[in-house]
């Protein structure tokens, strides 16, 4: 099996690489451009910055503390692209390696003098999972004998101290490693990393120890805080500790904070950081669209939480949030050319702004080609003798002698076709999202309606070339009201269409976005370009205000309303600059709009 999670129990085993085939689609295509172009594009940033450089001893050294960990993210891209570049740059990194394991070319002649802030375990979870997918895709060779030794070296450095790192990541790094290679003393040094945190094992800081998850014990916490990436890196090695170690207690603590995180501090969007200060999660409710910072790499960070949960527990919440995160952040921050990208993923722009080739930190690019080019690994499982498919895209799928294609013009269309190719057994679930009430499934003889969860085809005595499963899910525009307890969402609307969050986008001011209200009736669907976009409902607020303080009775919307253009919201800022907002002031001169939704 080839894929970057692959627990040795749950309920479910993820397809690998070698089994899951994207084709044509919207998957697809992304995961071909990243491989063409994302990599290569990243390969030459590093490169002009100097990170590469880092490696070949050239002075001064150049980019942050954490600059390492970028070059270990391309390589991990590279490995599980099976790229024909990796071989020399793995080889530029392998000479930079110490005789005890050590590799960092930011803190060699001072290591581990900054747990807080230096980034050192974090960079060597980074080389670990780079090492991984080398080992997994291509077998041992130089860099899976670097990561090797690059774990060896954390293992005796930090078997029987109270220390850890500032930065999650290393901990899931050192399980999968364990779960490649069978050595335990790669998963007892994980379990110690996540049971140190929150003893205390780190420094205070000015955002506080919850920054670093170090406020309280993983076990005791109630909620994801601190830093949205730190936590979301941090839940994913505990969820891998507790599957590997059989800790019932701890898989429950973190299911118990992830859904207290999902329903309170996790945006429409899928998106998690409330606030561009410490890059973290508000308090519960505080979600504020514009200051919203909902970086891509916590949006990586989630889907990967959300996948191994889902492998752990079968519980399709996590699948759904998954495909919520897929098509509402990661799909939104690279531009269709590859080569640009939103580090940050508000759900208002009041400022025109568009997506950067690179950036000082450039955590994002990296992060970015690996998960998309591991991403045919997250789409499909097998469920005992039967397969599971969690994700729906265009894809040849093999398990058990059984082959489907699967077809589907999915996110803009409902339907799904799955076909047989070669003969097989066992059941084919498909998923139904939440949101697709009056889904049907349809093969043979048999046509039923199927609720939100896992629809199951079964036939007797097996499946047969040219046999047809077909899923039809309702992909229609819909309303949605927020939670009245989001102090900055109350008198809003935003608008969704199967698993896409739409959101009106302007370039030059027009429309003006601060001046929209909206007009919540039925949305007028258009085909642009293969994309589905909406015409919606709304006015235009003319009048200034004429007095303070301010009331709703000063603002009066143009007599005759304008249409308003949505586009998925993974598509806004492609044509240049733009403005944007998701969530969209509803017309309070029309306020009986908000009791019809």
């Amino acid at each position: 099996m080839i894929g970057p999670v692959l627990p040795s129990s749950g309920v479910s085993t993820p397809l690998g690489l070698d089994a899951v085939r994207p084709a044509p689609g919207f998957w697809g295509d992304r995961i071909g451009l990243n491989r063409e172009v994302t990599l290569a594009h990243c390969r030459e940033r590093m490169e002009r910055e100097g990170w590469i450089a880092n490696f070949r001893g050239e002075l001064p050294r150049r980019g942050r503390e954490s600059s390492d960990a970028e070059v270990y993210k391309l390589l991990e891209g590279l490995a599980w692209a099976d790229h024909p570049a990796l071989p020399e740059l793995a080889g530029v990194v392998a000479r930079a390696q110490e005789a005890d394991g050590y590799l960092n070319t930011r803190w060699k002649h001072a290591r581990y003098t900054d747990f807080e802030w230096g980034c050192e375990l974090y960079c060597h979870g980074h080389l670990i999972q780079a090492g991984i997918a080398r080992l997994r895709t291509h077998g041992e060779d130089e860099l899976t004998q670097v990561a090797r030794r690059a774990a060896d070296h954390v293992c005796d450095r930090f078997m029987d101290t109270a220390e850890t790192c500032g930065h999650p990541v290393v901990e899931t790094a050192l399980v999968e490693l364990y779960r490649a290679t069978g050595v335990e003393r790669y998963l007892e040094m994980a379990r110690r990393f996540v049971e140190r945190r929150g003893l205390p094992a780190l420094g205070d800081v000015e955002f506080g120890r919850g920054h670093f998850q170090d406020d309280v014990p993983v076990r005791r916490a109630s909620v994801f805080r601190g830093h949205a990436v730190r936590a979301l890196y941090l839940a994913c090695g505990v969820v891998d500790v507790a599957v590997e170690t059989g800790d019932a207690g701890l898989l429950e603590a973190v299911e118990a904070q992830w859904a207290a995180t999902v329903a309170r501090r996790t945006h429409l969007t899928g998106g998690m950081g409330s606030r561009h200060f410490g890059e973290s999660f508000g308090e519960d409710f505080e979600l504020p669209p514009d200051r919203a910072h909902a970086e891509t790499c916590a949006g990586i960070a989630s889907f990967m939480l959300a996948h191994r949960l889902l492998l752990a527990t079968g519980d399709v919440r996590h699948a759904d949030l998954a495909e919520r995160t897929l098509y509402n952040v990661l799909a939104t921050s690279p531009a269709p050319d590859g080569e640009s990208f939103f580090a940050a993923n508000p759900l208002q722009a009041r400022t025109p702004a568009e997506r950067a080739p690179w950036s000082a930190a450039a955590c994002c690019p990296g992060n970015l080609a690996r998960t998309f080019a591991a991403l045919p690994a997250y789409l499909a499982a097998a469920d005992g003798a039967g397969v599971r498919i969690h994700h729906h895209t265009p894809a040849e799928i093999r398990h058990a002698g059984l082959v489907l294609k699967v077809e589907t013009g999915y996110p803009w269309s409902g339907r799904v076709a799955v076909t047989v190719a070669e003969r097989g057994t066992g059941p084919i679930a498909l998923r139904v999202p939440s949101w697709a009430v009056g889904a049907t499934l349809s093969y043979g003889e048999t046509r039923r309606v199927v609720a939100p969860g896992y629809a199951v085809a079964e036939v007797d005595g097996g499946w047969r070339p040219g046999d047809v499963i077909t899923l039809d899910l309702p992909v229609v525009s819909r309303w949605t009201v927020p939670d009245a307890r989001i102090d900055a969402l109350r008198g809003s609307v935003a608008v969704e269409r199967g698993p896409l969050v739409y959101c009106a986008e302007s370039a030059g001011d027009d429309p003006p976005l601060a001046r929209v209200v909206v007009r919540p009736d039925a949305a007028v669907e258009h085909v642009v370009d293969g994309a589905v976009e909406l015409d919606v409902k709304a006015a235009l607020i003319s009048g200034a205000p004429t007095g303070w303080p301010y009331t709703a009775e000063m603002e009066t919307p143009d007599e005759e309303p304008i249409t308003l253009r949505l586009v998925a919201y993974h598509r806004w800022g492609e044509h240049g600059p733009a403005t944007m907002r998701v969530w969209l002031p509803v017309d309070t001169a029309r306020s009986r709009y908000l009791e019809e939704v």
